[in-house]
């Protein structure tokens, strides 16, 4: 990204933008992983994973996103479920799709955080695809292949 200034700027303030959003930690991670599983992010799911845990998101949220098996709660799922409708169809989301979002107890505000985080996740998942970046020291031990 350090190509590219604008890039790099653009993908830190949407990172904090995202941090300083509605979702607490725990769907702030659901978001994040949903997005780089989905899109197959050889350094993006392994890096997200430690900061996972250096948020204290337990284990086993992670864990069901790296290997896209049933989170803890409905809730949480929904959260899946809905980011997924939203990267699968580009934005196409249909109304009994939000709908069910927000009967979860979500809100129109979240609806619109989770376009914030599919358009840093895309600055990021695309870079780190593009430029083969390494997995950096701290997070090898995170390592991921998708399994689709």
């Amino acid at each position: 990204m350090a190509e590219a200034p604008g890039l790099l700027e653009g993908y830190q303030r949407l990172h904090q933008l995202f941090l300083d959003s509605s979702f607490n930690d725990e769907e702030v991670t659901v978001v994040w992983q949903t997005i780089n599983v989905e899109h197959a992010c050889h350094y993006c799911v392994p890096a997200h994973t430690g900061i996972a845990k250096s948020m204290q998101v337990d284990d086993a949220i992670t864990d069901a996103l790296r290997d896209e098996t049933p989170l803890p709660t409905a809730r949480l799922e929904a959260l899946r479920d809905f980011t997924l409708a939203v990267v699968r169809g580009r934005g196409h989301v249909d109304d009994t799709a939000v709908q069910e979002f927000l009967d979860m107890g979500f809100t129109k505000r979240q609806v619109l955080e989770v376009v914030l985080a599919c358009a840093q996740k895309v600055m990021s998942n695309y870079t780190n695809h593009i430029a083969d970046t390494p997995i950096d020291k701290p997070f090898q031990k995170f390592a991921w292949h998708k399994v689709n």
